[in-house]
């Protein structure tokens, strides 16, 4: 089977608490994958460990057959939304968004202005991120982790500020790019955000994961 993610016995522990318990999750190319669970159940810890943000103690984890903090410190190919973003606040979302392109050297500027227009913003506004209402903010950030075009999107609570409009957009944007063959990992403490969306859900409390549903969509 072809995983390209895979997180094997993967524990956490912090000033004593366990925030990952012997965790175990494997996730195919091409499938959109949640997990859901309330805030402090471990989903944010998981994440950040699967990206590279923080190390595991024990277990390891695999994205494109590559072993974090072993053969690369960074998840390669992907895009990320962990927490919120930081904008910078005097300038408009399209010059955030060139700034952190520029810093990579890869999302080129129609890439920017067509990640923009997926989630509904208009890349020629010259309006300031500090006068963003918290879906705008939220939009923005769903754009700067798809414009470099990126095969794995992880994202960490990706409808937080959005309302029933910014909900249904995102969700059809998602699935659009799951029919371009992106994987995306997505973490919701709302279930139902992300029934409609995966092809499994798994649920996390406690450091701990279980298998909560699989409905393969058609």
């Amino acid at each position: 089977m072809d995983h390209i993610i895979e997180v094997q016995n993967a524990t956490k522990r912090i000033n004593n608490k366990i925030l990952l318990d012997d965790v175990n999750l494997q996730v195919q190319k091409g499938e959109i994958v949640g997990i859901i669970g309330r805030n402090g159940s471990g989903k944010t810890v998981l994440f950040k460990c699967i990206c590279g943000f923080m190390k595991l103690d024990l277990g390891k984890i695999l994205v494109n057959d590559k072993e974090m903090g072993k053969n690369c410190n960074m998840a390669e190919n992907t895009g990320i939304i962990i927490e919120s973003p930081g904008f910078l606040p005097a300038y408009s979302g399209y010059r955030n968004l060139l700034f952190l392109a520029d810093i990579k050297s890869r999302a080129k500027r129609e890439k920017i202005c067509e990640a923009m227009k997926q989630v509904g913003l208009d890349p020629n506004s010259k309006k300031a991120v500090k006068t963003y209402s918290m879906g705008m903010k939220q939009r923005l950030a769903i754009a700067q982790a798809i414009m470099e075009d990126q095969n794995i999107l992880i994202l960490d609570e990706p409808m937080n500020g959005l309302d029933d409009d910014g909900v249904e957009d995102t969700r059809k944007l998602l699935l659009k790019l799951r029919e371009q063959g992106k994987t995306i990992l997505i973490a919701s403490h709302m279930k139902e955000d992300i029934d409609v969306l995966c092809d499994k859900v798994y649920r996390m409390e406690k450091g701990k994961i279980s298998i909560a549903q699989t409905a393969k969509q058609s």
